[in-house]
């Protein structure tokens, strides 16, 4: 029974010590469960418990037998060196709406709204809070969470414990999220950009055509109602767009094949 205790101890513990590192800090900045309305001791409940759910499970990827002190304290923080980035993966991707956002109210005259975010408190568009706390909600409405749950299981294949990653695939990974979240972005945003476009053409052939009008004053508020119209429309198919190239990321980046 001594035997067993201790064999506990020496793995078991260390075990799970290593998969809050990597798990708990990734869950501490995730999607819904990471935003700021979310007390950081519900955050820390839910990331203790999710890593003593998924210590069983990622076990097999533990090193045997464990490490020394030293290199004990250099694993942990490759661990959450590890689990920053991939949160903050997931959250980027999250970020694609709050960019949409910005260039909805740019391209609806909306732009000096501003609104307390919740879900990043800070100051924001309108537009933007409405999309990003609807993101929030979709995540757990659809059961996207559990993919997310997913992706910190997978990425212990991408970054095994104990080796330390290639600062430049990680930096690749980034720049890759990044650019991928500011094309979906502009991809949700295009309806409102050809909009505009539309508007600012017509303007401009008003104004040659009566050079005396303030065209400008006119057609501003013709230009907020037809987005507010256009986003009554598109929202659902917004969000549903969005759903699906969150998906999409998530499996590249979190599948080893990012």
């Amino acid at each position: 029974m001594q035997s067993v205790l201790e064999e506990f101890l020496a793995s078991g513990v260390l075990a799970f010590m290593l998969t809050f590192m990597r798990i708990g800090t990734a869950a501490m900045i995730m999607p819904g469960i990471g935003d700021s309305f979310v007390t950081s001791r519900v955050r820390l409940h839910i990331a203790l418990m999710l890593s003593l759910v998924l210590t069983p499970v990622v076990m097999p990827y533990m090193p045997s037998p464990m490490p020394q002190l030293f290199a004990l304290v250099a694993m942990i923080v490759t661990e959450m060196i590890i689990g920053l980035l991939i949160g903050t993966i997931a959250r980027v991707f999250v970020v694609a709406l709050d960019t949409a956002g910005m260039v909805v109210s740019a391209q609806s005259g909306l732009a000096n709204a501003q609104v307390f975010n919740p879900t990043e408190a800070t100051q924001g568009s309108i537009i933007g809070s409405l999309f990003t706390v609807t993101a929030a909600v979709l995540i757990f409405a659809t059961n996207l969470h559990h993919l997310l749950i997913m992706g910190f299981v997978e990425s212990y294949q991408l970054f095994p414990v104990g080796v330390i990653p290639d600062v430049g695939e990680m930096a690749e990974l980034m720049t890759k999220a990044v650019a991928g979240s500011f094309n979906i972005g502009v991809k949700l945003a295009s309806p409102f950009i050809v909009m505009t476009m539309l508007i600012y053409v017509g303007m401009g052939v008003l104004s040659r055509l009566m050079p005396q009008l303030q065209v400008f004053l006119v057609v501003l508020p013709l230009q907020i109602l037809m987005a507010i119209v256009l986003l009554a429309f598109m929202f659902a198919v917004i969000m549903s767009a969005w759903l699906s190239h969150y998906q999409s990321a998530l499996m590249f980046f979190f599948s080893g094949s990012g």
